[in-house]
């Protein structure tokens, strides 16, 4: 499965994004989509997830309350809408899919190129 996140862009603080993760190829409605993010000398870290067939959620405790998954099956499209945002959200943003309903890195297989989210204060 190949897939692009876009949405990205420069908001202040408190403000709110929706980014967006459009999948293609050999898509399934049964992947976990996940979005992760990585900041400027830092490790990527896990954001929040979407599993499949039954569309449950799961967020870091960085950002639960904040931020929301979504999903279109249609549209084979996945969403994170942001709101009060804060400078540390700032960084680079990544959808991944998965068949195993993780938060690691190492079970995702097919990730998008990322898209950049700058928080200014």
């Amino acid at each position: 499965v190949q897939l692009q996140a876009s949405g990205g862009g420069l908001v202040q603080a408190g403000g709110s994004l929706r980014i967006s993760c459009a999948a293609s190829g050999r898509t399934s409605s049964a992947y976990t989509m996940s979005w992760f993010r990585q900041a400027p000398g830092k490790e990527r870290e896990f954001v929040g997830r979407i599993a499949g067939s039954a569309g449950s959620t799961y967020y870091a405790d960085s950002v639960k309350g904040r931020f929301t998954i979504s999903r279109d099956y249609a549209k084979n499209t996945v969403y994170l809408q942001m709101n009060s945002l804060k400078p540390e959200d700032t960084a680079v943003y990544y959808c991944a899919a998965s068949i195993y309903d993780s938060s690691r890195a190492p079970d995702f297989g097919s990730w998008g190129q990322g898209t950049l989210v700058t928080v200014s204060s």
